[in-house]
């Protein structure tokens, strides 16, 4: 039992520990955003993150898509085929703790030459058939068997975290081309409807121009402003066009098939009550991080690897066969003098391998150590990104309050006109300048609400995405 339990030789592991800050940006978080199109996000440090967390917006439609593209994307498909390989491989490793038994059978027909034992008696030839069976079993005193077993579970732990990241960033991917394309639906909905205005204005500087009161420059003018509008529905229609293509190919559909509901931006919910992780919390809940940190394990344990293979190794082995002339006498000589049978330890010692054995444990201790810094570099990289979300919702809601002001005021600019008109102090052409200018802010407008809907996504993927909260298959466990 001592030499089963010995110790193992390399470093354990220990998780990072986590950081000592309590926030991502330098100046004090803002409990919410400013108020804008009457909504202020709030900022809730510690809230439970759904794991779908893309039903906050409040669409059938975009739901739909979502899970279309969980279940059908090749790339997330390839990475559970990966999980499922490490987890065989560690299935597969823990053959290592159990004695391996094996059966020999085998016949031959031999001719020996006396000679080769001094003899001068002429050769003879003779039929040899045996049957045995094998026992091994490795003493795994140093632990390098373990520690195998211990980096494959590291292993199967990073083709984990590398599924569930992979599926944060479908899923955020998605979510984020689903908005895109309702936005860029809506400005070309705001487009044709600022085109056909301005087109109307155009007739009526004709008529104005045919009546000699009006300048031709007004008529050009028009036409020139309604070229630049037409052209600006081209590259819109294009974008609705890649944005349809790139979710075909998150689906996993062919884009000639692809068949996707329609989804309109102000029919989006935009959430409210944005959950924050702290900085402790999100080391061990983003799936990058984690898978980082995975792999800093694995390559701690290979150290151990290949510690445990500059020491002794040792072997409990045992044989018993029997031996014939031919299988049907197998049997009576068993008890007789056809059997054979051996046991006893066995132990190799590396005595010289060169410089093998030494810088081939210095290479595992510089794996380890280009873990360590990758996996710095990657949670600075997920501060950074969380960062940038909570400021870029802070600018968005800003910014989106400014141009419904700016739409607020043109509408009421455009209501006077039209009662002036009415009461007869303005032509009908003023009218339509001042709707080509509400159109016109309206399309700023909803390109600002697309970008607020957007870094929305970027939040909740930047902290995680909640996939530890997801329901549990029976006898597993939940977050890490």
């Amino acid at each position: 039992m001592f030499l089963l339990g010995g110790c193992a030789v390399g470093p354990d592991f220990v998780r990072p520990a986590a950081p000592d800050t309590d926030r991502y940006t330098r100046e004090p978080q803002p409990a919410a955003t400013v108020v804008a199109d009457g909504l202020a996000q709030q900022f809730t440090p510690g809230a439970t993150i759904p794991s779908d967390w893309w039903r906050l917006f409040g669409s059938a439609a975009l739901d739909t898509v979502v899970w279309q593209a969980i279940t059908n994307n090749p790339t997330l498909q390839a990475t559970e085929a990966s999980l499922r390989q490490s987890q065989d491989n560690l299935r597969a490793g823990y053959g290592v703790f159990y004695p391996h038994v094996e059966a020999d059978v085998s016949g031959t027909r031999q001719r020996v030459s006396s000679a080769e034992t001094g003899s001068a008696a002429p050769g003879h030839t003779f039929n040899l058939v045996t049957a045995s069976g094998t026992v091994n079993y490795a003493l795994d005193v140093f632990g390098g068997s373990r520690r195998t077993v211990e980096s494959l579970r590291a292993q199967a732990d990073y083709q984990r975290y590398e599924s569930q990241a992979a599926c944060l960033t479908l899923t955020a991917n998605v979510v984020n081309t689903c908005i895109a394309r309702a936005a860029y639906a809506a400005e070309i909905r705001a487009t044709e409807e600022l085109i056909g205005l301005e087109t109307e204005q155009l007739q009526l500087a004709e008529v104005q121009v045919s009546a000699g009161t009006a300048a031709y420059a007004s008529v050009l003018n028009l036409r020139s402003q309604i070229a630049a509008n037409q052209a600006l529905l081209a590259p819109l229609r294009q974008d609705v066009s890649q944005t349809e293509h790139l979710l075909a190919t998150l689906e996993g559909v062919n884009p000639a098939q692809v068949v996707l509901p329609d989804i309109d931006l102000a029919g989006l919910l935009l959430p409210a009550n944005l959950p924050v992780s702290l900085p402790s919390e999100l080391v061990h809940q983003r799936p990058d991080i984690l898978a980082a940190e995975a792999q800093m394990h694995a390559a701690s344990a290979k150290i151990g690897v290949a510690t445990a293979a500059m020491f002794p190794s040792f072997n409990l082995s045992g044989t018993y066969g029997t031996a014939g002339s031919s299988f049907g006498n197998l049997s009576a000589l068993a008890a007789a003098s056809g059997q054979f049978w051996s046991i006893g330890p066995s132990a190799t010692i590396p005595v010289f391998q060169g410089t093998s054995l030494w810088f081939g444990r210095k290479a595992a201790m510089d794996v380890y150590r280009q873990t360590q810094d990758s996996y710095r570099a990657t949670v600075l990289g997920a501060f950074a990104q969380v960062a940038d979300s909570l400021t870029a919702l802070a600018q968005d809601a800003a910014a989106l309050q400014a141009q419904v002001n700016a739409r607020n005021a043109d509408g009421e600019a455009l209501d006077l006109v039209r009662v002036n008109y009415h009461a007869g102090l303005v032509a009908y052409p003023d009218v339509l300048t001042s709707d080509v200018q509400c159109h016109e802010a309206t399309l700023v407008y909803l390109a600002a609400v697309g970008q607020r809907h957007q870094d929305t996504v970027a939040l909740f993927a930047a902290v995680g995405g909640g996939w530890w909260n997801a329901p549990q298959p029976a006898g597993k466990g939940g977050a890490p």
